[in-house]
């Protein structure tokens, strides 16, 4: 398998506490790889470490089939990032902003500047200091700033942070092209499942530094679990009904309100009949499937046993 990113027991102890504990990551080559989880889960610090901004504790890291250490700079040229909040010369335009970084990059390519402002829409504001500019037009600029040099590896830690619908629809856009025109490999941290969902090949799961998963989002689509859940105000005599007056055995309770059948009954009427004809008080009643969330949650939740 050509990785471009691989990571062997891969750990960081901050103070003597472990943020991240060997995690083994697993990136191929030219696909778009979701890394998943919690606030404070050590996502950014994987990151920090991929870039050679913080030294790992123990482990290994591999970018392009070779360690890490192994002419850094030669490596960095090849990566585009950006990381935690983005920091630009806040005098200055963002053309002039990024003029600057393809100078520090060595890249000299004419008309680079202008592509990338055009492709994150920044063209409207490119005469404006870039104090003047909002979370999310600086959001544009880091994310202009990381992929001008066209890097054969993009490292983006919450990139759609502070941008509208609008905006995420147009990035989301963005890394599929960057992915499927340029073969761009992406490695995308966010908090934001539902847009993972829509742009991700391959997920990782983190949580308390542990990579609890990696999974790609196909075999996640092909195992999806149809369902169809019922909102009644007694949940508990629900239950009885299904299982006594239904014969299904297959459901869970949620919460207070809402219970899931996994098991096929001849209709939504079917249940909805038994359950109002039982005196319990049906509220809605749809027809649903598992979600990128649903099964994320799972895994947090500790349902779902890592790969």
């Amino acid at each position: 398998m050509d990785y471009i990113i691989q990571t062997r027991q891969l750990s960081k102890v901050y103070k003597g506490k472990e943020v991240v504990s060997n995690v083994n990551l697993h990136v191929k080559k030219g696909e778009i790889y979701g890394f998943l989880g919690p606030n404070g889960a050590g996502k950014t610090t994987v990151m920090k470490m991929l870039m050679d901004l913080v030294k790992p504790t123990a482990g290994e890291i591999l970018l392009f089939g070779e360690g890490v250490h192994s002419t850094p700079h030669e490596k960095l040229k090849r990566i585009g990032s950006l990381i935690e909040y983005p920091v630009f010369y806040d005098h200055l335009t963002a053309r002039e902003n990024l003029e600057l970084h393809c100078e520090y990059m060595g890249y000299y390519k004419n008309g680079a500047v202008q592509s990338a402002l055009d492709l994150v829409r920044l063209s409207v504001g490119e005469k404006k200091p870039v104090k003047e500019f909002s979370l999310g037009m600086k959001q544009r600029l880091g994310i202009a700033r990381a992929m001008i040099t066209k890097p054969e590896l993009l490292i983006l830690d919450e990139p759609i942070n502070g941008l509208d619908p609008v905006g995420i629809k147009e990035m989301r856009d963005l890394f599929h092209m960057l992915s499927e025109e340029y073969g761009i490999t992406l490695f995308i941290s966010s908090h934001i499942l539902a847009e993972i969902e829509q742009i991700a090949d391959t997920i990782g799961v983190i949580r308390d530094g542990r990579l609890l998963q990696e999974v790609s989002l196909e075999s996640i689509h092909q195992g999806t679990t149809e369902y169809m859940e019922v909102k009644v105000d007694d949940v508990r005599k629900a239950g009885y009904v299904l299982e006594h007056q239904l014969a299904l055995k297959n459901y869970k309770i949620i919460d207070e309100s809402r219970i899931r059948v996994y098991e096929a009954a001849d209709s939504q009427a079917e249940i909805s009949k038994a359950l109002i004809m039982s005196d319990v008080l049906v509220k809605e009643i749809s027809q649903k499937s598992h979600s990128l969330e649903d099964y994320f949650m799972d895994i947090i939740n500790g349902s779902k046993t890592s790969a």
